[in-house]
């Protein structure tokens, strides 16, 4: 059972990160590297993710 959890556990994170995270962290970087190469250091991804938390989820969210 725990083998079967580890790995759909597993396949969730790679659906994750191919799928929504990590593509966004990765156009990230090419971006701030373009804008920002010689500025000091970008956001690790834990960061990059937390902030880009904070954005989708602040704020008023509807429709009309």
């Amino acid at each position: 059972m725990k083998q079967h959890l580890n790995s759909v556990t597993g396949f969730v994170r790679n659906l994750w990160q191919s799928g929504n995270g990590e593509a966004a962290y990765q156009r990230y970087l090419a971006h701030w590297q373009q804008q920002h190469g010689s500025e000091g250091q970008p956001l690790s991804r834990k960061a990059f993710f937390a902030a880009e938390t904070q954005r989708k989820w602040n704020g008023v969210k509807r429709c009309c």
